[in-house]
Order: C-alpha cells, then structure tokens, then sequence
C-alpha cells in the first residue's frame, strides 16, 4: 500500500469515527509508524561521522533514511493543551566501500554502517480548536531521551607502509538529551482518532578516536502516520 492510499485510508476512518461518536477531552494511546529521515549532509553537525566517512567510503547520507515504528501517551491538560510521552524504533544499515582502493583481487572493501535511534519524547501539545473539534490540528515542543548505537563494520584499510586489509568492528552507544518540535492533524471520535504528524528531532552524540568523525548528529525528520485509541 503507498503512503498516499494509508494517508487516505487513515483520514477516512478518522472522519467516520468522529462522525460516529461526539468528540470529547480523551486520553488517548497512539500507535505510529513513521518514515525517519536523517539531517542533509550541508546541515549535519560539524565532524560528524558520515560526512567524515563520505570522504573516502561510497553511500549517501539519505541512505539512512527508513521505517520507524512507536508508541505514545496523550493525556489533556484543559481544553486547549496535550501532554505526551512516547517512543519510537528505527535502525538502518548501508553497505559501502572504499572509493578510491579495491583489494589486490580486484574486489571491493566493504562495510556495513549501521545506526540504530530508539527516542523517548516528552512533549506538550496545542491544539487551537481544542480537545472537543472533531478535526484536530495541533503543534508543541519537548525533549527527548536518545538512545542510540552506531557501528560500522567489515573490511578497513591500515593506511601504513603496507596498506594492509583487515576485519573488524567498531562499535559506539549511549543515551543523549535533544529536543523535539512536532506539528500534525488527527480526527477524533469518542473511542478512536487518526492523522498524520511531522517531527523535527535535534541532538548530537560524541565518539571516541575509532571512528573517521568524533561526532554523531542524530537529528532528523520523522513523518507518522497515528493511530489511536481513546478513554
């Protein structure tokens, strides 16, 4: 099913739900899934690590674009204003190789590069119409809790005398602070609502000399599509 026939499929189920049952200030659970996009390379922090390896490995940045997939509490604080806590999944591995240098076979030296996002987001929500609109636009901010892990693994080149070829992984995790912006439209009804929401997400990691880059930016965009459950 493409993004554009879920889209219309979740909006047409929203406007039954609402039209089924008289909207009311709800709890409300949410299933996401989403779409996660990393920072371009001209926007990335500097020293990141795959603009660093970019300079000497093929991939692209928007490689590690992919799915995600989550969940999320929303509870209302009056009739205007949301709080949410949430967490989502996303991991993404790229193949790549050295540009410039093959083994004396003639193959290719290759990596698997590989980063994983697991955020706990703390947001809070307006929502100009209020809780009781059946159509729900809305926009907030928060924080997140970013636990991450990065490695890259395969074959690398010890540019010394010998140029010598090994085997290995390199692996770095931790849990970083960052902030979140979020802005979306759901409908609601009295036991069901669903929409569509875009996520900006702003933080960055440290790593140690193993890797090309001694930063990691683990910013992006992230665009879901929401599915909830109200009581």
């Amino acid at each position: 099913m493409s993004q554009k026939t879920l889209t219309g499929v979740l909006l047409v189920l929203g406007l039954v739900l609402a039209g089924a049952w008289p909207a009311r200030a709800q709890q409300t659970f949410n299933v996401t899934v989403g779409y996660v996009t990393p920072l371009a390379e001209w926007d990335r922090v500097p020293g990141d690590v795959l603009v660093a390896n970019r300079s000497f490995l093929l991939f692209e940045v928007d490689d590690f674009s992919g799915p995600s997939i989550g969940g999320e509490w929303l509870v209302p604080l009056g009739h205007f204003f949301e709080a949410g806590a949430g967490v989502s999944y996303s991991r993404r591995t790229v193949h790549s190789v050295y540009a410039a240098f093959v083994d004396s076979d003639g193959t290719e030296v290759e990596q698997d590069l590989q980063l994983q996002l697991v955020p706990a987001a703390f947001t809070l929500r307006v929502l100009p119409f209020g809780q009781s609109s059946p159509v729900q636009p809305y926009v907030g901010a928060g924080f997140a809790l970013i636990n991450w892990r990065y490695s890259e693994t395969g074959e690398f080149i010890d540019f010394g005398a010998h140029r010598e070829i090994f085997s290995d992984s390199f692996v770095a995790s931790g849990t970083e602070p960052g902030a979140v912006v979020l802005g979306g439209l759901r409908v609601a009804g009295d036991r069901a609502s669903a929409g569509g929401e875009v996520r900006y997400q702003k933080a960055e990691a440290n790593l140690n000399s193993d890797f090309a880059g001694r930063k990691l930016d683990l910013g992006g965009w992230t665009y879901n599509f929401t599915v909830g459950v109200r009581f």
